[in-house]
């Protein structure tokens, strides 16, 4: 007896930017949207609401454009300007040098997933949501997915399953290359006196970096501290934090002025193929990475125009081990350049006088202030 043929193609369990821009690229590449399922436990309305910012790159929005997901509610980055707090030495990457609109973008969360809903929808993709995925069982031939929905259990079945759902550091499944920074990253929105119209920093400190981004007239900070460091500032009221952040930053914008709540999350680093011949993973579900330099989601995207590409070409096991063998480059780069970053560069080791004159270098030879930006902007290419 012939066994059935699985209910999907393509089962993508995930609902976020990566799994949505995934599924939205399949159709764009002709794959019959009732041959994809898309998993998430949350309703768009719910993510819709998630207030986080991104930093996206040039190369991820053309991707979104792709799809017809752009333009998303954003500033644009004109500038980076990076620096080493204490330290002689900066470096400053400018949009002019590449002769685009901007170096990228900062968005938030929840009008990202609008504008890939909203795609996804035009598309004809019908999501399942909310619906939890309780287990995965590779079989030969199909992929069995057990599913929740409205307290209901079923399972689907599909030739290919891709993992999008990477959750925080410290609570997903370890991976062959685990790091635990020893940092805690607080988000926040801020205001500030001076402010600089489009221009970001990363500014590195003895206990990690930080970095404003520019967003509307306020920035979004990501600041990297230690644990015991993050529970007392997070203790603080408005002015005294804001006073911390002053200290810390310098006064390149003035005075800080104003502080949304501030949330804190652990910071570490989760990555390495962890596929099989049915199933791969794209996004935080294949590497969750420091935010220095912002390329996570980034590279999750990256990820699902590579995979999309090779699907499109039929559902099976042999585009999945040329998907892990094309991404392994941009991967390990980004990855690993990271990591350093984050490790090297966030103590008060001598490597901080190094630092400081790398940052002077590169400011001075524009060729290496190209190289860079086209990693953050594009990744290895």
């Amino acid at each position: 007896m012939q066994p059935l043929p699985p209910d999907y193609d393509i089962a993508i369990c995930g609902a976020g930017p990566a799994g949505m821009a995934l599924a939205a690229l399949l159709v764009k590449r002709s794959v019959a949207p009732q041959r994809i399922a898309l998993i998430d436990a949350r309703t768009l309305q719910q993510a819709s609401n998630d207030p986080r910012s991104l930093a996206l790159s040039y190369g991820s929005r053309q991707i979104l454009e792709d799809i017809g997901s752009w333009p998303v509610p954003a500033t644009a980055i004109h500038q980076i300007h990076v620096s080493r707090r204490g330290q002689f030495g900066r470096s400053v990457i400018d949009r002019e040098e590449h002769k685009l609109d901007a170096l990228g973008y900062v968005s938030r969360y929840g009008a990202l997933v609008t504008e890939l809903g909203a795609a996804c929808g035009r598309a004809g993709i019908a999501a399942l949501r909310p619906a939890l995925v309780t287990g995965l069982d590779e079989q030969p031939g199909q992929v069995a997915i057990a599913v929740e929905e409205d307290g209901k259990r079923r399972t689907l079945t599909a030739s290919i399953v891709v993992q999008a759902e990477g959750g925080l550091f410290g609570e997903q499944q370890a991976k062959s290359m685990q790091r635990d920074y020893g940092q805690t990253a607080i988000i926040a929105q801020v205001r500030s006196s001076a402010p600089v119209p489009h221009r970001a920093y990363e500014r590195f400190t003895a206990q990690g970096p930080l970095a404003l981004l520019p967003q509307d007239d306020e920035y979004s900070l990501v600041w990297c501290v230690r644990p015991e460091t993050a529970h007392s500032l997070l203790g603080l009221d408005d002015a005294a934090f804001l006073q911390q952040l002053g200290e810390a930053f310098g006064t390149r914008l003035g005075s800080f002025t104003g502080v949304s709540r501030r949330l804190a999350f652990p910071l570490g680093l989760n990555a390495g193929v962890q596929g099989s011949a049915r199933m791969a993973a794209i996004g935080n579900a294949a590497q969750t990475l420091h935010p220095v330099a912002g390329q996570g989601l980034n590279l999750g995207l990256r990820d699902a125009a590579v995979l999309a590409r090779l699907l499109a070409q039929g559902a099976t096991p042999s585009m999945l081990a040329q998907y892990e063998s094309l991404r392994r480059g941009d991967r390990s780069l980004t990855v690993h350049l990271t990591d350093t970053m984050a490790r090297v560069f966030a103590n008060d080791s001598p490597a901080q006088v190094l630092l400081g004159a790398s940052l002077a270098a590169i400011d001075l030879f524009g060729p290496a202030r190209s190289v860079l930006a086209e990693l953050m902007m594009y990744g290895r290419r």
